[in-house]
């Protein structure tokens, strides 16, 4: 029997990664009666170690063992770990399949499958989704990206519906996950660092989400955004295109009219003011209507939908009011890693702003912020190792920009610089990974630092 015919032949599964996924992929395995072995190259923590034995599956910590491992039929791998890392390149040339977590759950389910990628937005329009389906009493599960893992899920029983939010990371590696809803929000530069600095990798990269797709299915996108036409233009899309946009009127999909939220879909007509929206900004409203297009695919009623928008309370870590004190507003935008992300949250600043900004650059080009910067931050707090980038791009734009390295310090000193009136935000438009575990835990140590003041 040769090497690749083996791979073939046996049901050895191992899992790259203990994390979230990791473990939701080992347990969904033996489940299925996989001979699983996870091996994680850091410390797998106490909790993760204790589920792994209560299932009665092998497992390592704090370093790789190759012969193992090449003993695989399958390898489901952690998102964090990149397609060019080499022991991915090791593992593919012994002629081994290495997938996504979310393409291995996806094996074993039928059922109704929404996705939800884009570079900002996807957790708030998955949350938003995840409120309409509770209001409306529908049978499903949440997770992917954000909760609980897909394998998770399907380890846990059955569904009607599985929403789920999916990272570009996550659809790097997938063959045969299909969606029957798909849904992409935006496409702007971001995890560049991953995709050889290359933009168009990205893109390809979440067009993905469609890639199987057939024409019972749907693609829910941002019209107005060029890199997504762009892709649609040159791809062979079979689902049924149905788009969405703050810009221009729309016989089909959703747009705007009159200050009101309009969807046509299978000439039925949705509208809603977007005065009642519960989460508010221009970018909140293409997220209202992305969800709502969604909802009403899944044959939710109107008014289930319109009720769940003046309900839903947001996303923790995203435009999220903490305290006010002394008459300034502090504002926790943690999630915001990505310069995009970061446009959105000061374009709704409507007060003079204290800007808490930096993290691990991504290859951010931060002039798309100039002019917002100019309008609406008075001053800048860095928070992070290397500032230099961002002290370059916004030296010039205002009149006070100080250096931190703690949440304390940029807190403090945030507080030293507001003024009654103003708000005081933080908006990375970075990754965590420099001072924080992730951007929850900076939005955590903001909170806190806030609550000491």
């Amino acid at each position: 029997m040769n090497q690749s015919q083996k791979h073939i032949d046996r049901k050895r599964l191992v899992i790259l990664g203990g994390g979230i996924s990791g473990m939701g992929a080992a347990m969904l395995g033996a489940q299925k009666g996989y001979d699983v072995f996870l091996s994680d190259g850091g410390d797998l923590g106490s909790a993760f170690a204790k589920a792994l034995q209560k299932h009665s599956i092998t497992y390592e910590s704090g370093g790789h063992s190759m012969e193992k491992i090449l003993d695989a039929s399958l390898v489901v791998k952690s998102p964090g770990i990149p397609d060019t890392a080499a022991m991915i390149l090791k593992i593919k040339s012994e002629g081994i399949e290495v997938i996504s977590e979310i393409e291995f759950a996806s094996r074993f389910t039928e059922e109704n499958i929404i996705a939800v990628t884009g570079a900002n937005g996807k957790t708030t329009v998955t949350s938003l989704i995840d409120h309409i389906l509770n209001v409306a009493e529908l049978d499903h599960t949440t997770g992917g990206n954000i909760g609980k893992s897909f394998a998770q899920q399907v380890f846990e029983g059955e569904s009607e519906n599985r929403l789920l939010e999916v990272s570009s990371f996550q659809l790097d590696g997938i063959t045969s996950f299909k969606p029957h809803i798909a849904i992409i929000l935006n496409i702007t530069p971001d995890h560049l660092d991953r995709y050889d600095y290359k933009f168009e990798n990205y893109v390809a990269s979440k067009m993905r989400i469609t890639m199987n797709q057939d024409e019972n299915d749907y693609l829910i996108y941002n019209i107005d955004d060029i890199a997504i036409t762009d892709a649609i233009e040159k791809l062979d899309i079979k689902a049924q295109l149905i788009p969405f946009s703050m810009e221009r009127e729309l016989k089909t999909g959703a747009c705007l009219l009159d200050n009101n939220i309009h969807i046509n879909t299978h000439n039925s007509v949705f509208t809603m003011p977007t005065e009642k929206l519960s989460i508010k900004g221009k970018h909140n409203t293409a997220n209202a209507m992305a969800a709502s297009t969604a909802s009403k695919l899944l044959q939710i009623r109107k008014e289930t939908i319109r009720q769940s928008l003046t309900s839903f309370e947001g996303v923790e870590h995203r435009l999220e009011n903490v305290l006010k004190i002394n008459k300034v507003q502090y504002i926790n935008d943690s999630k915001a890693t990505n310069v995009n992300a970061t446009y959105y949250a000061l374009d709704t600043m409507e007060q003079p702003t204290v800007w808490i900004v930096g993290g691990v650059d991504k290859g951010n080009n931060y002039s798309e912020l100039y002019s917002l910067v100019n309008r609406n931050v008075k001053a800048i707090v860095c928070l992070g190792e290397d500032n230099s980038k961002i002290v370059e791009a916004f030296g010039n734009c205002v009149e006070q920009m100080v250096e931190t390295s703690s949440m304390e310090d940029a807190v403090r000193v945030a507080y030293k610089l507001a003024q009654a009136g103003d708000n005081v935000l933080l908006s990375p438009a970075c990754a965590s990974f420099d001072l924080f575990k992730n951007y929850e835990d900076r939005g955590r140590q903001f909170k806190n630092a806030v609550r000491g003041l």
